[in-house]
């Protein structure tokens, strides 16, 4: 299957991010690690958002460079040779042939070699762009390399003067999705919603919460999703409370709620969906009130996703909604709506915000402020709306019937110039249709 996201568009990334360069910089970029899950077993390999956004190249043990008005190529990638007998073991490798072939880079060496050719590449260059903190022992060898210019200025050698964070420029890039990646984030959507929908299904036949779990899973694999963009939340009962909640083993009982935040990784992009639901099929009278409090905050919030508004102003929306909420159903007592927001009262009841960014990772890169003042919404962005209500089994500073209750509803968006499209439509949130369903 032809990934969704073809290699022209990797190419003009790194030109973007050639442009935001000084000319005689050089960026250095190395690929994720394998790491060992234990003894002899490794982790499924996941490579680097960064370095995937800007190559493509899904290997480990490979770096890419980006060098500005360099003669034989802008874009160099190290990475592993061809080895007919490794790859019997281990799978296909594109070699550095291939990098140039499949992945469009304009020059390729093998990574064996590196040590020989990259502090060449690096002398002259004034400024070196590098992620400086995120891996100790290659940041070692990136300083072994200006460390060999450097013992030869007397020779004539010129070694960079200036280190600048590499995720400065590249994590505003990724901030502002093109078309293609909002198209795989749909499809990551379109699929995440199916498997809401079967976990909700399931949950009517009882059993465990690992059983509605095992719904996502298989849901998300039928369709090409070979992992989940973060561990998946299936919380009943009291463990809704719970923000990351992740045990999963707790049977699910008759009358409880069960929160599911879930969402797959589609192609290296994440979906982040949370629906709340009774195990029965039906809500009992304060479940539906607190869900409906819930629900209308989210609609607030998704009315304020617009280019017009900051990225604070969605939170806002939804705190009102959900203040007033918990004031007329005397959660919230003897205070009004604007001393509860002053004073957050509500932090008890409320304790995150409403949304985060989206995209190649689940809480995505990019600033939230600049300057000291919260971000202008901008079409492209992508971020999720997921309020909440959720009230401890032990708070005795409520009536006893609201306790032990948690509601989250959370969907995907994407700012449009004229508002937003929600991308996770696909499984229901009004509690009729969530009735519906599984009494079908």
């Amino acid at each position: 299957m032809a990934a969704m996201i073809p290699v022209k568009e990797f190419a003009a990334r790194r030109r973007r991010l050639m442009d935001m360069m000084v000319r005689d910089g050089i960026a250095i970029l190395p690929a994720a690690p394998e790491r060992v899950r234990n003894r002899d077993v490794l982790h499924p390999f996941r490579q680097d958002s960064d370095f995937h956004y800007l190559s493509g190249f899904d290997e480990p043990d490979a770096v890419l460079v980006i060098i500005p008005g360099r003669e034989h190529g802008e874009s160099v990638l190290f990475c592993k040779e061809k080895d007919p007998a490794r790859e019997l073991w281990d799978g296909f490798l594109a070699g550095p042939e291939g990098a140039i072939e499949q992945f469009g880079v304009d020059d390729a060496f093998p990574i064996a070699d590196i040590d020989d050719i990259l502090p060449g590449m690096i002398e002259g260059r004034s400024r070196v762009y590098y992620p400086l903190g995120r891996d100790q022992s290659f940041d070692q060898r990136v300083m072994d390399w200006v460390k060999i210019i450097r013992s030869k200025v007397r020779s004539g050698s010129n070694p960079p003067g200036e280190f600048v964070a590499l995720e400065h420029l590249l994590h505003d890039l990724r901030l502002i999705k093109s078309a293609a990646e909002v198209r795989v984030m749909a499809k990551a959507a379109e699929i995440s919603c199916e498997a809401h929908v079967r976990a909700m299904k399931r949950a009517r036949h009882g059993g465990y919460e690992y059983n509605l779990e095992a719904e996502l899973i298989h849901t998300f694999m039928s369709h090409g999703a070979r992992s989940t963009a973060y561990p998946s939340i299936v919380g009943g009962g009291a463990n809704a409370c719970i923000l990351h909640y992740i045990e999963n083993d707790a049977p699910l009982k008759e009358g409880d709620l069960v929160l599911i935040d879930a969402g797959c990784e589609y192609e290296c992009y994440a979906s982040d969906i949370t629906r709340t639901f009774p195990v029965s099929g039906r809500f009992s009278a304060e479940q539906k009130a607190l869900y409906e409090v819930v629900l209308a905050a989210q609609y607030a919030a998704i009315d304020a996703v617009h280019p017009d508004n900051h990225w604070n102003r969605p939170h806002e929306a939804a705190l009102e909604v959900l203040v007033q909420g918990l004031v007329e159903l005397g959660i919230l007592q003897d205070i009004t709506v604007d001393q509860a927001i002053e004073e957050e009262a509500y932090r008890p009841y409320f304790m995150h915000r409403t949304g985060h960014w989206l995209g190649m990772d689940v809480h995505d890169v990019g600033d939230y402020k600049i300057g000291g003042a919260w971000r202008q919404l901008e079409p492209g962005m992508a971020l999720t709306v997921e309020p909440g209500l959720y009230i401890a089994p032990d708070n005795t500073a409520v009536d006893e019937k609201w306790r032990g209750i948690g509601i989250r509803i959370e969907d995907d968006v994407v700012v449009t110039k004229d508002g937003c499209r929600v991308l996770t439509n696909g499984v229901p949130k009004e509690i009729d249709d969530i009735e519906a369903l599984m009494a079908g």
